[in-house]
């Protein structure tokens, strides 16, 4: 994973948290435009998700938070 898309998953999660504490979830669209706009970071972000992982759709922000980190 690029320290591009870390940072910006980790600066979501910390937001989405701070808004809507501990129990929050969060899909791996939450770190995108809903304009398509950098389809290799979002292909970068599905395939650690989905693929690497194999996640939910929806996910706790700190769960995801804390895998990042």
């Amino acid at each position: 994973m690029t320290p591009s898309l870390r940072d910006k998953i980790i600066a979501v999660c910390n937001k989405k948290i701070a808004q809507k504490g501990d129990a929050v979830g969060i899909s791996f669209y939450a770190f995108f435009k809903n304009k398509n706009d950098n389809p290799e970071l979002l292909m970068e972000a599905a395939t650690w998700w989905i693929k690497t992982h194999q996640l939910d759709h929806f996910e706790k922000a700190v769960k995801i938070k804390k895998m990042i980190e």
